[in-house]
């Protein structure tokens, strides 16, 4: 079983902003794998499948971003999964504008929804996939993260969200390894 949560912020308001590429990741994945968010549980619209012969919990917290520790940690516990079987995808202020990174683990690098996962699961061994979105040039990234993307650099980040997409799914076919390999490398 794996379970996949984007981060992001509920609401149309935040809907194309920087800090809602993991909400975009999970959706695209949806839309590949013809699921749908239906279900509401765990704090969060949930979509529910399988990719070969592994089930998938697509989630997308409803917490707001600084608080999807709640939100992942119930869902963990209720699956009682191991760390390898999470994945979490979100943006990353540290990776210039159309990057992407699989990565084991780590820490949460100032990334609050990810310091609150961390915190929350009591480990740094939580794998995921960050999404480049550039360090603005202002002190207050709180603005920065929440507002939509430039045409410029939507046309850098696009291809990229289909590219974590595209990661998450060898990720579970082929392993962490071989995403790695193909995805960090890439851009």
């Amino acid at each position: 079983m794996r379970l996949i949560a984007g981060l992001g912020n509920p609401g149309p308001r935040y809907e194309t902003t920087r800090h809602n590429v993991g909400f975009m990741v999970v959706d695209l994945l949806a839309e590949k794998l013809s699921l749908d968010f239906k279900k509401q549980a765990h704090f969060s619209s949930v979509a529910e499948g399988r990719l070969m012969h592994e089930k998938l919990v697509l989630m997308k917290p409803l917490t707001y971003m600084n608080l999807s520790g709640k939100a992942v940690a119930d869902a963990y516990n209720f699956y009682k999964i191991d760390l390898s079987e999470l994945i979490i995808i979100y943006d990353d202020l540290d990776l210039e504008v159309g990057r992407l990174r699989v990565k084991p683990g780590g820490s949460a690098g100032g990334h609050k929804g990810m310091d609150s996962i961390i915190r929350q699961l009591a480990s740094q061994n939580v794998p995921r996939v960050k999404i480049g979105i550039g360090r603005p040039s202002v002190e207050d990234v709180s603005d920065y993260v929440t507002m939509p993307f430039p045409d410029a650099d939507w046309n850098l980040v696009k291809p990229v969200i289909e590219d974590a997409a595209d990661a998450v799914e060898l990720w579970i076919k082929e392993g962490i390894t071989s995403a790695m390999n193909k995805y960090n490398a890439a851009r």
